[in-house]
């Protein structure tokens, strides 16, 4: 075995098992699963061409989420942040209104898989402190922060770094850090102050609801879905540029704009976004074949359903294989295939 060889085959075998949690970093960065995929890449290639140069003096963990951190700030300055429709400071929609679609803005992106699932290496506590940390509403408030506040909230908070650490990452001054993240958290708090006291239902219960979710769209029952909503209840649906609350508004959003006329129009497969229940909406085609139409992200309490993201793209297809869904799901429809 060559030199350059037996240095290739050292560096997968010690960088690999960060992959996919260094992937939920860049992902907390960028507000997109696809930028965090490229930049990735672009953390192990950087990786690779310095490691010859890697003293040990910091474990390999560290010093790949520092190479990905800074890769990720440069990338920032030339981007936008990826808002979520209720983010952009407009009020509640009207529900009998115009779909209006913008595919200018750059729009959040929803998260294939879980924090608890991330990295088998991962730190205990460090799962544990972060276990909110990937879910939808938290990757978007991040999205108002400035780049490196965001960078110093994510270290400090949620990978649980020393404000030393932090600093020599990001050449910051240990003052200048604490100061950055008392910022960070304070504007935290403002964009999304509910965000730490929402109480989630025990898992029968969680389970209960969501069957009666699938149920509700399956059958077509629009009082059985508004049935399941909080009073605050938000629904939105990037790339459109509206956003919906309260179930009774919902409710009207789904008759008026909602492709299905009927029961069997719409089949629900579960899936996991961002840590939290999704599932993949088929619609009925003309040709009578579901296809994937939407991807929803649902935030649940104890008293309902309390948030839904709707994600809609040119490519739900390929979207959907990203969450473990197939083309078609099963059932009558795939015998129409």
């Amino acid at each position: 075995m060559t030199i350059e060889a037996a240095v290739d085959s050292d560096f997968l075998e010690v960088t690999e098992p960060y992959r996919r949690e260094l992937l939920a970093h860049c992902y907390r960065m960028m507000g997109s699963h696809h930028d965090a995929e490229d930049l990735l890449q672009e953390t192990f290639i950087r990786a690779w061409r310095g490691y010859d140069r890697f003293d040990g003096r910091a474990s390999v963990r560290t010093w790949l989420y520092k190479i990905a951190t800074n890769t990720c700030l440069t990338a920032l300055g030339s981007k936008q942040r990826r808002p979520l429709p209720s983010g952009l400071g407009g009020e509640s929609s009207d529900p009998q209104g115009a779909l209006l679609e913008d595919h200018e803005v750059p729009w959040l992106e929803p998260f294939a898989g879980s924090d608890e699932t991330l990295s088998e290496t991962a730190d205990p506590a460090t799962v544990v402190g972060s276990r909110e940390s990937i879910r939808l509403a938290f990757i978007a408030a991040l999205q108002h922060l400035p780049e490196r506040q965001r960078a110093i909230l994510i270290l400090r908070d949620v990978l649980q770094w020393r404000a030393a650490e932090v600093a020599e990452t990001l050449g910051l001054t240990t003052a200048t850090v604490n100061s950055l993240l008392q910022r960070a958290r304070a504007q935290l708090k403002e964009v999304a102050p509910e965000r730490d006291s929402v109480v989630e239902p025990g898992d029968a219960a969680q389970r209960e609801l969501l069957q009666k979710w699938v149920d509700a769209f399956e059958a077509y029952d629009i009082d059985a879905i508004v049935a399941l909503f909080t009073d605050k209840a938000i629904w939105e649906m990037p790339p459109f540029i509206g956003w919906y609350q309260g179930p009774e508004v919902i409710g009207t959003l789904i008759g008026s704009n909602c492709p299905a006329t009927a029961a069997g129009d719409m089949v629900l497969l579960p899936a996991v976004a961002n840590g939290q229940p999704a599932f993949g909406l088929y619609m009925l085609d003309a040709d009578g074949v579901h296809r994937p139409f939407q991807l929803q992200v649902l935030d649940i309490t104890a008293d309902g359903v309390g948030h839904v993201v709707a994600f809609f793209s040119d490519t739900m297809e390929a979207d959907f294989a990203r969450f473990g869904l197939p083309a078609v799901p099963p059932g009558p429809s795939e015998s129409d295939k």
